[in-house]
């Protein structure tokens, strides 16, 4: 039975934090979902579109085999996604406590919704426990060096997105 987990955020953009988590993700399942979503609570700088062609150039520029990853856009509600696309269970990235209470209440009502599926947290690494797609897009916003913390193709289409601004 192959392991399939989805890896779910907005992605708004992607960070070398997720692309972490995407990396260490691959090493305990099978095959890895990664949705892309619009969170109703956010607006978002680049569209879904414009976050999955970032994430898919992300995942060759880091030599990441993609047989393995699809990348999808999700609506609705995750646990009907993981579903749908027969996962076991739901990938998520911690960077402090304070992320923890907030995907504590989000398992616990996942588990409500599908006790099937599992969710598994990876913690941060130590250079990646900071990073935050706001502040990635704050601090390039305000014309900071964020190389460190996405990759080229990234910069190229925020600079993009904001000299448009």
């Amino acid at each position: 039975m192959n392991k399939i987990a989805i890896y779910p955020g907005t992605f708004d953009p992607m960070t070398n934090g997720h692309m972490d988590i995407v990396k260490r993700s691959l090493k305990i399942v099978d095959k890895l979902i990664i949705s892309v979503a619009n969170n109703l609570n956010k607006i978002p700088l680049l569209s879904i579109e414009e976050r999955k062609s970032i994430i898919k150039n992300d995942i060759i520029e880091n030599n990441i085999e993609i047989i393995n990853i699809e990348i999808k856009t999700v609506n609705g509600l995750l646990t009907d996604f993981a579903k749908m696309n027969n996962a076991t269970c739901i990938i998520r990235g911690l960077r402090a406590v304070s992320d923890f209470e907030y995907e504590f209440q989000m398992t616990g009502m996942n588990y409500q919704l599908n006790p099937d599926i599992e969710t598994i947290f990876l913690m941060s690494s130590d250079k990646n426990s900071f990073i935050s797609s706001n502040l990635v897009k704050e601090v390039h916003k305000l014309g900071g060096d964020v190389s460190k913390f996405v990759s080229s193709n990234t910069i190229k289409i925020l600079n993009h997105k904001n000299s448009s601004l």
